[in-house]
């Protein structure tokens, strides 16, 4: 059968061959360590999970399957535990399954998506789109994943497939590619597509790569397909790698931030596959923080947070899934989790161009490069998180457009009251022509704004950088909040309104916030009144005594 643009997105789960318990006397060695270790983990329950403050919404994430699996059980699983975690921004978010459907008319699969969870995405606060990417039909080895990649990275870069983004693609969003297995080698593959058509892809993330009959694995019977091999591509900004060697194995990958993973008793064990399978049981227990969690196949609980993780990872909640920008971990990081002959953090930060890693061309060169797609690689607030009408700032952005430096896209600063640049709350700020960067480059840029009461209202807000070249467009959060403050200090004028009273006269700017504060020592205040000023100018009555009394203003 013909395979036409079919998009699906999901963990994947290897299941290969028929099912072996494992030795007893790991058993019995693992219910000693774990008699041992009870009161340790029952203490370790209650420790603090402490996270990064900063987030940044408005991306897609997919998570896609390997061998002989589908996204029915711990795919969803994935997906479902992601707005779970606190790191999240907003209240709401959308999740599609996108799987291959048989035409009859046409005797070949067809692109299908549905939305099974969260809500429609231009209403979202949140921004983020999460993709289960189900290729069941094909899974099994009947085709390799070359076969699978440029489908689903097609299909994503497409306005008109998802009908609810109104003309809007998948790929302007900043992408996530999580795969498990051969999905490791599948996502690894799309990356390169995406690569080939000049989208960049803001996070790798392979989970015990295995390509059939590739990479070393170069006898997989009864399969004959032949994988992708797993590569990192110079489109790539930051990759993270998690593998095994305990059973049905993945490698380690050239350019990844790569942590083996040592101990993975329990889990899902007695599978003789459970080693491999348990590797995206670790990945989820640093999505979902809660113990004990599950991802509807096994159980991750008190034993596992303990024993798994480093301790520089915390039990999971300062690991793997913290490094997407959902989470905001530190990328630049020279922590070594897993200790000193091992990877620090940094090292899968792209560093063939200097993003603030270095330059020591990390990355795999793509075979070709022909895409016009504008791309904000990483975007940042240069000056004061806290800003008043009419002050100015600056937002940073190094970006790449495969154009000659001839021609010019457009570079502009949104503020926002949420993470969804799709929904309408957005406002501009300010904007300015870039040069294209040719193939082999990286420009920076800087775009000044200011803020004043037509763009927002007083309160916390968030900044992004659209970059468009009239046809193709990307976005970007910027990762540090702003808050927005209506103007300089409130001026007090109190006059006497009666024999025992006193009028209170603010003045302000409109949408600025006031607490009237009184003392009678000026030592020691309290709040009086709180109020959000309507206009100019708010008065404010008191009855007095004779006793002294003292006022002032201040702006919280």
């Amino acid at each position: 059968m013909l395979l036409f643009p079919v998009l699906t997105i999901c963990l994947f789960d290897d299941r290969v061959g028929a099912k072996f318990f494992k030795q007893l006397n790991r058993k019995e060695s693992l219910m000693h360590y774990r008699f041992h270790r009870l009161a340790f983990c029952a203490l370790a329950l209650f420790l603090t999970i402490s996270y990064d403050s900063r987030c940044q919404g408005a991306g897609v994430t997919v998570v896609t399957h390997g061998l002989n699996s589908n996204v029915d059980s711990w795919v969803s699983a994935m997906t479902a535990a992601i707005p779970v975690n606190p790191s999240l921004p907003g209240t709401n978010y959308t999740t599609y399954n996108l799987s291959f459907v048989l035409d009859t008319n046409i005797n070949a699969y067809i692109p299908k998506w549905s939305r099974i969870a969260g809500a429609h995405p231009l209403t979202t606060d949140s921004g983020e789109i999460l993709i289960n990417l189900d290729w069941r039909q094909w899974a099994g080895g009947s085709k390799s994943v070359y076969e699978i990649s440029w489908v689903v990275a097609y299909v994503l870069a497409q306005t008109n497939f998802i009908s609810e983004l109104n003309g809007h693609a998948v790929a302007e969003l900043p992408i996530h590619l999580i795969g498990h297995s051969r999905g490791g080698s599948l996502v690894s593959e799309m990356c390169l597509d995406f690569g080939t058509n000049g989208i960049w892809v803001d996070h790798f993330t392979p989970l015990d790569p295995h390509p059939l009959n590739n990479d070393g694995f170069d006898s997989n019977p009864p399969y004959t397909v032949v994988d992708a091999p797993v590569r990192t591509y110079e489109n790539v900004l930051f990759a993270d790698n998690y593998w095994q060697t305990a059973a049905f194995h993945g490698e380690s990958v050239a350019g990844a931030y790569n942590r083996q993973l040592i101990h993975l008793e329990a889990g899902y064990w007695p599978d003789y596959y459970g080693d491999h399978f348990d590797v995206h049981l670790w990945y989820h227990g640093t999505i979902d923080l809660r113990t004990p969690t599950s991802d509807s196949n096994a159980t991750l609980d008190t034993f596992e947070r303990s024993y798994w993780y480093e301790s520089a990872e915390q039990r999971g909640t300062n690991a793997g899934f913290c490094y997407s920008l959902i989470a905001g971990g530190d990328r630049l990081s020279t922590n070594k989790p897993a200790g000193s002959n091992t990877d620090m953090i940094r090292t899968g930060y792209n560093q063939h161009w200097d993003l603030g890693a270095g330059s020591t061309n990390n990355r795999t060169a793509l075979p070709t490069y022909s895409g016009r797609w504008p791309n904000p690689i990483k975007v940042a607030l240069l000056g004061s998180s806290v800003i008043q009408y009419g002050q100015s700032n600056s937002v940073g952005f190094y970006y790449q457009w495969a154009r000659p430096s001839s021609e010019s896209a457009l570079a502009e600063i949104f503020i926002d009251t949420d993470h969804n640049p799709f929904n309408g709350n957005e406002r501009l700020l300010g904007q300015m022509q870039v040069p294209g960067t040719g193939q082999t480059q990286v420009n920076y840029r800087i775009v000044p704004f200011t803020v004043s009461s037509a763009e927002s209202a007083p309160g916390t807000r968030y900044l992004f950088v659209k970059m468009t070249d009239g046809s193709r467009r990307r976005y970007s959060y910027v990762p540090q909040a702003l808050s927005v403050q209506s103007g300089g200090p409130p001026q007090l004028v109190i006059t006497r309104a009666g024999s025992s009273t006193v009028a209170i006269d603010v003045y302000g700017t409109v949408g600025q916030r006031i607490v009237l504060e009184v003392s009678t020592d000026l030592s020691v205040w309290q709040p009086r009144a709180t109020n959000v000023l309507s206009s100019s100018v708010w008065r404010y009555t008191e009855t007095v005594s004779t006793a002294k009394r003292f006022f002032r203003v201040s702006v919280p």
